[in-house]
C-alpha cells in the first residue's frame, strides 16, 4: 500500500500523536456465551452484553464483541473524557437486533461503535433503530458519539438513525444504510449541532429484504428542527455531509436524497450546512422530488457534487422553497457541481411543468450563488423556465457540455450477506463497496471538459476518495487523475482523511 498522502497525515492526529495511550488501553470482551453476573470481561471469561461492558469499562478501553446475535437494547449511558471504542471483533458478524430501539445514547460522551450489523428484529418493531439525543441533566450534553463502519439497515418503524434534541459532535463515518420505513429517513438530523456524515453509502433495496416497496419513504438524510424553540438549539447548525454515495431511490416523489428543513417552522431550520463531494446516482425508475432540497435554510453550500444518470425527478438538480412559516432561504451557494442526465429527460417527469432543471419559486429564496457548474442533458438543451427564480442562465461560468462520466448501468445493490461474509457486489468491506461505486460511476475521463475546470478558491481540499485536489481542481466529486485507494484494500477506514475530534 502506498504511503498516506499528506492531507491524511495532517487530519489524523488522534491516530498518530498518542501511540502510548493506545498501547496502554484495556481490552475487554463480550460474547454470546458470556455472563454479566459472573464474567470479568476477559477473553476467557467475557461479559454477555455491550451495555454491561460500557457500564464497567475504564476510559480508553477497547471492547471487542464476538460474532453472534445479541438481542435487546444496547444502552450507551456513560461519559468518557478520552473515549472508548466498542468493536465487532469480526467485521459485521456481531449482529445487534431488537423489536424496539436497538441502540440508545441519551446520557453519553466519548463512545465509538464500530463494525456491527444493526437492524430491527422484524415487522411490528417500535420506532427507531438507533437513537442519539441529549437527556443529560445539568451542564454538558450528549456528544462525541461516533458510528463507524457499520451495516445499518431495515428499520420496520421510522428512521434508521435519529440524532436529535440538542446532541452534538456526532460522527457518522463509513457506514452502509438501507431500508427505513414510512415517511422517515435513513438519518434524521434534528435540532442538533456539529454533525459530520462522511464516507457512507445510502440506498434502498426493500425487495432484497423480502419487503414491499410502498414508494412512501422520505429522504435519505434530513437536516431540520422539529421541536421549535424548545431545547438547547433553535435549528440544526454546523452540519457537514461529504464524500458519500447515494443510489437506488425507492421513496416518495416528494422527497430527496438530502433535504434541509421540513417542518415549516418560523426560523431557519438548518444553518451553516456544507454538502460537498457526494456522488448521487440515478439508477432507479422511481421518481423523486429532486436530488437536493432546501426549505428554510441559511448559509448552505452545495459544492463539487456529481448527480448523474437518468434520475426520474420533478426537478433534476435541486429545489429551493419554503414551507409553512419558514423564512425565505438565504445565502444558498451552488458551485463546482456536475448535473448530468445523458438520457435528455431532465425534469420531464413533471407533466405540468416539463422544463424543470430545478424548482425555485419566486420570493422563496432571498439570495443564492450559482457559479461554475457543469450541466448536461444529453441530446436536449438544459431546461430553462422563466417561472423559476434560478436557471442555468444565472451561472455566468456555466459549462453545458458532456462531462464524460461512465454510464450508470449494471449497478449492483451492495446489501450485506452475513452467511458469505460478502456484500452483494463481491466486496468484503463497506470501504471496498464505496471505492467501487466511486471509481466506477463518479470518475470522468482523463481529458473530460470538467477536468481542471474548477475554482481552487471555492473547491474542497480533497475529493470523494480523499485524494487531494491540486491548484486546478476538477468539477464534480472525483479528481480524474491520481486515483489511488489507500485505506481501502483491507477494508480499514482508518486510512481515510477523517477529521479528528470535533
Amino acid at each position: 500500500m502506498r504511503a498516506l498522502p499528506l492531507l491524511i497525515l495532517l487530519t489524523l492526529p488522534f491516530v498518530l500523536s498518542a501511540p502510548s495511550a493506545l498501547a496502554q488501553s484495556t481490552t475487554l470482551w463480550v460474547a454470546t456465551d458470556g455472563s454479566d453476573l459472573t464474567g470479568d470481561g476477559s477473553e476467557g471469561d467475557p461479559w454477555a452484553s455491550i451495555t454491561h461492558a460500557v457500564d464497567n469499562a475504564p476510559d480508553g478501553s477497547l471492547v471487542l464483541v464476538e460474532p453472534g446475535t445479541y438481542t435487546g437494547r444496547v444502552r450507551l449511558r456513560r461519559s468518557f473524557a478520552g473515549g472508548i471504542t466498542v468493536r465487532s471483533r469480526v467485521p459485521y458478524q456481531a449482529r445487534l437486533r431488537n423489536d424496539d430501539r436497538v441502540i440508545v445514547a441519551y446520557e453519553a460522551q466519548g463512545i465509538t461503535l464500530e463494525g456491527f450489523d444493526i437492524a430491527h428484529s422484524g415487522p411490528g418493531s417500535a420506532a427507531l433503530v438507533i437513537h442519539i439525543q441529549d437527556l443529560i441533566d445539568g451542564p454538558g450534553f450528549t456528544r462525541r458519539i461516533t458510528l463507524r463502519d457499520n451495516v445499518l439497515h431495515d428499520s420496520f418503524n421510522n428512521d434508521i438513525l435519529k440524532i436529535n434534541n440538542g446532541a452534538g459532535e456526532i460522527q457518522v463515518l463509513g457506514n452502509l444504510f438501507y431500508n427505513q420505513t414510512g415517511s422517515d429517513e435513513h438519518i434524521d438530523i434534528n435540532s442538533v449541532s456539529d454533525v459530520l456524515v462522511e464516507g457512507n453509502v445510502f440506498f434502498n433495496d426493500f425487495e432484497g429484504s423480502n419487503r414491499v416497496n410502498g414508494n412512501d419513504t422520505s429522504s435519505f438524510i434530513v437536516i431540520k428542527d422539529s421541536d421549535g424553540t424548545d431545547g438547547r438549539l433553535t435549528g440544526s447548525e454546523r452540519i457537514t455531509v461529504r464524500r458519500n454515495v447515494f443510489l437506488h431511490w425507492q421513496g416518495s416523489s416528494g422527497s430527496n436524497f438530502v433535504l434541509l428543513g421540513e417542518d415549516g417552522n418560523p426560523f431557519f431550520e438548518a444553518r451553516d450546512v456544507l454538502v460537498e463531494n457526494n456522488l448521487m446516482l440515478g439508477d432507479s425508475p422511481e421518481v423523486m422530488r429532486a436530488a437536493f432540497g432546501v426549505k428554510g435554510g441559511k448559509d448552505v453550500t452545495f459544492r463539487h457534487n456529481t448527480v448523474v444518470g437518468d434520475l426520474p425527478s420533478l426537478a433534476f438538480a435541486f429545489r429551493l422553497n419554503t414551507e409553512g412559516a419558514n423564512p425565505p432561504n438565504e445565502n444558498i451557494v451552488l458551485r463546482g457541481n456536475v448535473w448530468s442526465d445523458p438520457s435528455g429527460t431532465m425534469g420531464a417527469e413533471n407533466p405540468s411543468r416539463p422544463d424543470d432543471f430545478c424548482d425555485t419559486p419566486p420570493g422563496e429564496t432571498a439570495s443564492f450563488t450559482l457559479r461554475r457548474n457543469l450541466y448536461w442533458n444529453g441530446p436536449e438543451p438544459v431546461p430553462v423556465d422563466g417561472g423559476e427564480s434560478v436557471n442555468v442562465t444565472d451561472d455566468p461560468e456555466a459549462l453545458e457540455v458532456d462531462p464524460e462520466l461512465p454510464p450508470v448501468t449494471g449497478v449492483v445493490l451492495p446489501r450485506w450477506f452475513p452467511g458469505s461474509s460478502l456484500f452483494a457486489d463481491g466486496s468484503v468491506s463497506i470501504a471496498a463497496v464505496f471505492e467501487k461505486l466511486a471509481t466506477t460511476y463518479g470518475t470522468p475521463a482523463a481529458f473530460a471538459p470538467g477536468v481542471n475546470a474548477g475554482d481552487p478558491a471555492h473547491a474542497p481540499a480533497d475529493d470523494l476518495l480523499g485524494n487531494p485536489r491540486d491548484g486546478s481542481p476538477d468539477l464534480g466529486t472525483v479528481e480524474a487523475a491520481g486515483i489511488f485507494t489507500d485505506g481501502f484494500e483491507s477494508g480499514d477506514v482508518s486510512g481515510w482523511s477523517l477529521p479528528g475530534a470535533l
